[in-house]
């Protein structure tokens, strides 16, 4: 098991030194420079004190050459300076990643605990009027884009019933966890109705697969009960291919969540991400999606160790003859 960890650190570091380079030739490529900004910002800056800007911040130098630096730096925990926020990368980084752990840890949690339960449910009782609903409710919020259901939960609670705020955040002194959990609540709902349907989708086919197995029957015969046979027999082995689609997309919850928290105003690595990107901020932007494919990298190794818990035939550890 400590091999294969050790090889998979080694891919995943040369999996986001791949990664920092495309996205840093792509991000370089873009038209435009910080440069371009602060004069259409400050007409009254000079050729030659473009030029200077330029060399200040090594845009004057090829692509390659700012790579290599930014390499460098960053091997030693330096990843640059945000021009927008005024302050380093990874400072400007963590408020927006706590926001966004908050907001998908929250949505993720309630998406699995309404996916699960229900889908076992329904595997259980295939095909009667209930089952039928669900699966009706499921390719609704599957095929339901965010920006729209986030308008529509919007008029509905924040402008109808006024019940909610419709976005943002507290900004009174002394804000409490209440003022906080209001103003969570669309964008969770959001969230949670978006991802719910995949993943319940996903636990009725897995579920219904092994209730068909022979072990199944087998149990059954022996007079198991059937809240032995679910939860033992069966749940362990429907959530291989559950834990699959879960994990990879538990990076894309961190930096995918973009139109939802544009449409309801919510600080986050979306935001941030989007923002980034917009204004030619290159530290901040290469730091935010590499991070958000860290994440990606770990739900991937999360989902491998997972497979081996759920399924004892499955071992990481290389037997030697």
């Amino acid at each position: 098991m400590i091999r294969y960890l050790l090889d998979r650190l080694v891919q995943s570091a040369a999996v986001l030194l791949v990664m920092s380079l495309v996205i840093y030739a792509l991000i370089g490529l873009m038209p435009g420079d910080p440069v371009d900004l602060m004069i259409s910002a400050d007409p009254k800056i000079t050729s030659a004190d473009a030029a200077r800007l330029r060399a200040l911040y090594g845009l004057d130098r090829p692509l390659v050459a700012r790579y290599a630096s930014w390499l460098q730096a960053a091997l030693v925990g330096d990843f640059g300076y945000s021009r927008l926020y005024a302050r380093p990368a990874l400072d400007a980084l963590w408020p927006a990643l706590v926001s966004t752990t908050v907001l998908v840890g929250l949505s993720f949690l309630l998406a699995l605990m309404i996916a699960l339960p229900a889908g076992v449910w329904a595997a259980r009782h295939p095909d009667g009027p209930a089952d039928r609903t669900i699966n009706v409710l499921c390719f609704a919020g599957i095929s339901t884009p965010p920006f729209w259901l986030a308008i529509l939960l919007i008029l509905l609670f924040a402008v109808w019933l006024g019940w909610l705020p419709a976005g943002g955040v507290p900004t009174r002194a002394g804000a409490g966890w209440a003022d906080y959990a209001r103003h969570m609540a669309l964008p969770v709902a959001t969230l949670t109705l978006l991802n719910v349907g995949a993943y319940l989708r996903f636990m009725r086919a897995s579920m219904l697969e092994t209730l068909r197995q022979d072990y199944i029957r087998t149990a059954e015969a022996k007079g198991a009960g059937t809240a032995r046979v679910l939860l033992r027999h069966a749940l362990r082995n429907a959530l291989i291919p559950v834990v699959t689609v879960v994990a990879l997309g538990f990076g894309g919850l961190f930096s995918g969540a973009l139109i939802t928290e544009k449409m309801f105003a919510w600080p986050g690595m979306g935001n941030l991400i989007f923002d980034s990107i917009m204004g030619n901020d290159y530290n901040l932007a290469l730091v935010a999606l590499l991070f958000a494919t860290l994440l990606t990298l770990v739900g991937n190794l999360l989902a491998d160790l997972g497979y081996a818990w759920l399924d004892p035939r499955i071992s990481y550890t290389r037997s030697e003859k």
